[in-house]
């Protein structure tokens, strides 16, 4: 599989219906907010990381994803680019299928290293575009 692949795209959001948004906000103006408001309303479980909230969605946050006491097949991250690694790295640790750097997150060596690690990879696209650009309602 390659990064950003159309069938890489088609297969996380067929297949990923467990997603933790490391980086989700309680704030309505957020993007993380909106995005997972949106997946939320068409059908994913969505588990919020972020070690500043204690519940959104009415869903416990939990401070990292080491701490969420369910398989995450999906990550979503809504974190800048130079803390992205770090939720990389703990989607490999934890077993997800996937990872998801949002519009504006880059981290190549992040994205190589779950890859290698036989995650599918999307990096600088945004889950709800491309969610609805594939039919996905």
């Amino acid at each position: 599989m390659q990064i950003n692949s159309e069938e890489t795209i088609r297969r996380i959001l067929q297949e990923c219906h467990t997603i933790a948004v490391v980086g989700l906000s309680s704030d309505t103006w957020r993007p993380s907010n909106s995005v997972s408001a949106y997946m939320r309303r068409v059908g994913y479980r969505v588990i919020p990381v972020n070690p500043n909230e204690t519940e959104v969605f009415g869903e416990k946050a939990y401070p990292d994803l080491a701490s969420v006491p369910r398989p995450v097949e999906l990550v979503d991250v809504f974190r800048r680019s130079d803390e992205a690694g770090k939720a990389v790295d703990e989607a490999i640790a934890v077993g997800a299928k996937a990872v998801w750097l949002q519009e504006g997150v880059i981290d190549r060596a992040a994205a190589q290293r779950a890859l290698d690690a036989g995650l599918l990879v999307v990096m600088d696209r945004c889950w709800l575009k491309e969610h609805i650009r594939h039919g996905k309602r």
